[in-house]
């Protein structure tokens, strides 16, 4: 089997591969301050719960925004599992090309989405994957990742908002029924959740508005909440929740690993 791992700032996202099916996926919280042997126990775990063996996996690849947590993550993994983790990123011998003016500080989850966009629809793609940050990420159909736009999460935008302002309670990130609320919390989930479909929507709609050839750019989002901004979006064509897995996935392919 095969172990992809994507740390981001706020989760910890990971899946198994039976060559290229995805047998299971999990969420895990970012906690910078758990040790190594921590990280092999929570693995372990996890690995156990979902009815596989830690025997089993033969491949572990990482992609990373957080140098720190991946660090103790990755001697985590290998407590675990007796294998070493390959970082993959920027960096990596990959058949796409990072078409921007510093490629090697292009987050290593974006590469992993392009890589996937480029495999799965093989032709202009904008990927928006709802994180810590939303990311936008411009992808042509010759494999070029050419940049996009960074704006601020769902989850961080609810949280700040809350944080700051002593009244506002702590909400769920559900849509409400209506834009106007009627209760404060009401107000809040509809400033949160429809301020960042109208977000969404318009972003997509000036990135079309510049893309560089005459196709007009399939729009996927991926990412934890991406299912409840789509299903409100009139840009947003369809949702793979898996995609910076399956980037993970073909990049270990890419790179000669088997499993």
């Amino acid at each position: 089997m095969l172990l992809t791992i994507d740390v981001g700032n706020t989760e910890i996202t990971l899946g198994l591969f039976t060559g290229d099916r995805l047998e299971v996926q999990w969420r895990m919280m970012t906690v910078a301050a758990r040790t190594p042997d921590e990280w092999a126990s929570v693995l372990t775990t996890h690995v156990g719960q979902a009815g596989y063996s830690t025997n089993e996996v033969r491949v572990a690849v990482c992609a990373s925004v957080s140098p720190v947590v991946s660090e103790s993550f990755t001697e985590g993994v290998e407590k675990a599992l007796g294998l070493a983790a390959q970082l993959v990123g920027p960096e990596s011998d990959l058949p796409i090309t990072l078409d921007v003016e510093e490629p090697l500080t292009v987050g290593a989850d974006r590469v992993m989405n392009t890589l996937a966009a480029c495999e799965l629809y093989g032709k202009d793609t904008i990927v928006v994957d709802f994180g810590t940050a939303t990311t936008f990420d411009c992808i042509t159909a010759d494999r070029r990742f050419i940049g996009g736009v960074i704006a601020p999460g769902l989850q961080t935008a609810a949280s700040q908002l809350v944080s700051k302002t002593a009244k506002l309670p702590a909400t769920d990130l559900t849509a409400p029924a209506h834009v106007i609320g009627r209760r404060t919390e009401d107000c809040v989930r509809a400033g949160v959740i429809f301020g960042s479909v109208e977000s969404t929507d318009g972003l997509v709609r000036r990135i079309k508005g510049e893309w560089p050839t005459d196709s007009v750019p399939f729009v996927v989002a991926t990412g934890g909440l991406a299912s409840r901004v789509a299903e409100l979006s009139s840009e947003i064509e369809a949702v793979e929740p898996a995609l910076t897995l399956i980037g993970l996935r073909l990049a270990a392919r890419h790179l000669g690993h088997q499993w």
